[in-house]
Order: structure tokens, then sequence, then C-alpha cells
């Protein structure tokens, strides 16, 4: 069904309530959903956000009983995936006036999910501002919650702020708003928290940070329930089911070089898990004693392995040590590669068929698109010659996210 609600003057929910048992991401939401777009009915009519992919005809035409599509200004996407974007094809050509406003990742996705190419867009960045009539956009980049292009939209005057997936529950209900539900939302809250947001919790803090210096007296999110009454309460929820809780944890790196490049990596490693409260030990595996560096495999909770690749083939002392791990109990630990490469790179693959035949949790690119979503995560960690630039972000991306699964195994 589709309808409207008003949060504020000239400010309406126009979403879809979806009351079905629904897949989503491998997930079947018993209670259904809501798919929340909002229109802004000022003097540069905006729409924020719009509904799932296969309710975007039906969304555009209920859209158009509250206002001529051609006079609407801008369409605000704060996340391009289908079920907040998906009726962008539909409504983009019954609203050929509107500039889509989305951060700069979100432009190549945005045309080629829904051939835009010949359309104006607005790329905003972290703090800017629209004046769309009598009411001001402000905007905050909230990368990799859930994806890297996301970003959240407050409006000024009212005070209320267009999170996306950020506080959203996964209830279909005709009662909008959470202090009209009849129940308590936070087992639901808490519950979507836990199954999307939860793997990109590292990422919390920017959302935090970025909410600290807006005064938020509603939060109008993309599914579930709109929160108008105990708003630091939610927002306090985020703060702790996010917090750093990585007392005693230790992460193994070890390595070989040729040219100091892999040593490079292994030293970003470690700077990054520190940097995360977590205890991390460097060997060289042709400068420690074996019997030192297998001691501290089994004391660890994660360990790294990588090397450089000399043809076609790991170097030094390092398979060794790989070739003791499938006879040990490494139950529960984490596992990983990583390496520096100048051609194609095998012995990070070789070191990855190893951990392969450990009892490790050993992570790889498929399972971390399979479990999260997340895109920007690579496993092995492959870089080419000297690791910098954005190499640097993908190390930092890689042992970040190890970082978060050895808080969630606390």
């Amino acid at each position: 069904m589709m309808n409207h609600v008003e949060l504020a003057k000239d400010i309406y929910w126009v979403g879809k309530i979806d009351n079905r048992e629904v897949p989503f991401h491998r997930l079947i939401l018993a209670k259904g959903t809501t798919y929340n777009a909002y229109l802004i009915k000022s003097e540069k009519p905006t729409v924020i956000d719009t509904v799932d992919i296969e309710f975007g005809r039906e969304f555009v035409e209920y859209l158009s009983e509250l206002i001529n599509p051609q006079e609407i200004q801008y369409i605000v996407i704060n996340h391009t995936e289908p079920d907040h974007s998906g009726a962008m094809a539909a409504l983009a050509g019954r609203a050929p006036n509107a500039t889509i406003v989305c951060t700069e990742p979100a432009v190549q996705e945005l045309k080629e999910m829904y051939k835009l190419h010949s359309r104006h867009f607005l790329v905003v960045k972290d703090g800017d501002t629209l004046d769309i009539g009598g009411k001001t956009l402000k905007f905050k980049e909230t990368p990799y919650l859930h994806t890297a292009e996301t970003m959240i939209t407050y409006t000024v005057e009212d005070k209320i702020l267009f999170p996306c997936d950020i506080f959203s529950t996964h209830v279909a209900s005709e009662k909008i708003f959470a202090d009209e539900a009849g129940f308590d939302i936070k087992d639901d809250f808490v519950g979507y928290y836990n199954a999307i947001i939860h793997p990109h919790r590292r990422y919390v803090r920017t959302l935090i940070d970025a909410l600290e210096e807006l005064d938020v007296q509603m939060i109008a999110p993309s599914h579930g329930f709109i929160l108008r009454e105990n708003i630091g309460q939610y927002i306090d929820l985020y703060a702790t089911m996010s917090a750093d809780t990585v007392q005693d944890k230790k992460v193994t790196i070890i390595y070989t070089t040729i040219k100091n490049n892999t040593k490079k990596m292994a030293n970003h490693l470690q700077r990054i898990f520190e940097e995360n409260q977590i205890q991390a030990t460097v060997f060289n595996a042709d400068k420690s004693e074996k019997t030192e560096i297998i001691e501290s495999i089994k004391e660890s909770d994660a360990v790294f392995i990588g090397s450089s690749t000399r043809y076609a083939d790991m170097i030094g002392n390092l398979e060794e040590v790989l070739k003791e791990l499938p006879e040990m109990d490494l139950e529960g630990k984490i596992g990983a590669a990583f390496g520096s490469y100048g051609w194609s790179g095998e012995a990070i693959e070789v070191i990855q068929d190893y951990l392969n035949q450990t009892n490790m949790d050993v992570q790889s690119t498929s399972k971390v698109i399979k479990t999260t979503g997340m895109t920007h995560v690579e496993f092995p960690v492959r870089v080419r010659f000297s690791p910098k630039g954005e190499q640097l972000a993908k190390i930092e991306h890689s042992a970040g996210f190890v970082a978060d699964l050895l808080r969630s195994a606390i």
C-alpha cells in the first residue's frame, strides 16, 4: 500500500508498506518491511530516496497524485542500493527537470543502474548545504554504512534526520511512528542493527561524530518506524553496540619479503590493529625462530601470513611455518593471506591454499561479500609493488574488517 503521512509542515512520508515475508540480504523478513521515501513540498520540491525497484511504477503513480513530477527540482539519493534507489528509472523519466543529489561514488552507480548518463547530478560533500526554497538540506557523508557512497540528509529548519538504512527497523506497519506502534520496537531496532549495520560497526563512529553537531528531533530512516520520541536512546544504542571491546585480543603477522614491500604491508597491518587496541606481533620468517612463531600463532586470535612472489612462488622460510599449520588445532582463529607482487602474485594464492587446509576461519573476498555485502574489503590482501595510496586503504579496510570480527567474538 502506498500512503502519505505529514512529518512536519510540507514534509511527507510517501513510502510503501510491504507486509509479505520479504527475502532480504539472504534473510526472510517475517514481519515484512517498509520502503520509506519522503517528499518535501518546498519552493523547490524535493524527493529524498525512493522505494524498492519492484514498486517503482506504483511509487511514481502515487507520487503524481501529490505533486506534478515535472515540478520536482531535486531527487536526493542517500544510498544507491535498489531497495532505496529502485524507483529512480521511473521517477527520473517523469521528473525531467530534477537534479539528482548524491555523493561522488554514487554518480556512476546511478548512471549505470538506471541509464541516467544524460542527467544532471549535484555532487555533495561532507557538510555541504542545499537551499531548496524555504528549507535547507545539510549533508553528512557516512561511508560504509553500509556502502562507500552512503550519506545522511538533515533538514536544518525542521531538525529531521534522513539517515537511510541507519536507525531502521524491518517491520511492516501502517503505524509509521514508533510511539504509535503499540509495542516496544527495541528488539526490532537491535535486530536490524545486528543484521545490517553490525558488520560495519567501526564506521558507526563517523555517524556518531556527525550527529554531535546536529540537533536531531526526528529520525526518518528508510525502513520501518520513524522516531520522534526518546531520540537519544536510539543514538546511544548505536554508540553502545558499536563500542570497542577488544580486550586481550592478539594478532600474529608473519612475512617474508624481497624488497621490503611485503614488510611494509606487515608493518601497516600492525599499525592498524594497534590503532584498534589489538596487540599485534610481527615476525620475519627468515629472521625468527619457527618455534617462536608457532607459539605466537597458538596464543593469537588472528593470523596474517604474507610473502613476496618470486618465480611464481613464496620466498624464504615461510613454507616451513605453513607446513605446520594443518596439523595444529586452530579452530576459532581468523586466518588471512597477504603479499606484494610485481606480476601475478602466485605466492599469495599458495598461502591461501595452505590456510584453507587448516580449521581456521579463513577470510576470502567471496566470504566477505556473501556475509556482509561489502565490496571494498578484499582477501587475500594483494598489493602490487610498494603499498601506497589506494593500496594502503585496501590494507586498512581488510585489517579493520578483521578487527571488527575480533570485537564481535567477545
